[in-house]
């Protein structure tokens, strides 16, 4: 009896712990909610944030501390923007992101203040 509340409690406690991560995420200065889809898998709620050159991503349910993906400014081909529901998406090589329209411009806006010489295509 003893084990299994043992093995309950600890079930909680990093279900918890997943809940204050997604929270602390979402409202942390700088980020931004955004989906992505990887290929054809299914899209995944998480959160972007620039650093260095790179858009980093971070799924909301991961115990991981670094980013699942780190999309490079440099040489990044973007689609046309596309609604996807409530929001706009844009294919970046085999990554869709999709992100409010505030959040869109922000990134396209991110992607054209890029230093000189860095090759981007706005297509």
């Amino acid at each position: 009896m003893s084990a299994t509340l043992a093995i309950c409690g600890g079930i909680v406690a990093l279900i918890a712990l997943l809940v204050l991560r997604a929270v602390v995420l979402a409202r942390s200065r700088g980020n931004v909610l955004c989906r992505l889809r990887h290929g054809v898998s299914g899209w995944k709620n998480g959160v972007a944030r620039y650093a260095d050159g790179e858009l980093h991503w971070l799924p909301f349910l991961s115990l991981r501390l670094r980013p699942r993906h780190a999309i490079a400014r440099r040489g990044l081909r973007v689609s046309p923007r596309r609604r996807e529901g409530e929001l706009w998406a844009v294919d970046c090589g085999a990554i869709t992101l999709a992100m409010s329209e505030d959040a869109l411009t922000g990134f396209l806006a991110w992607l054209e203040s890029a230093p000189p010489g860095a090759h981007l295509d706005l297509t």
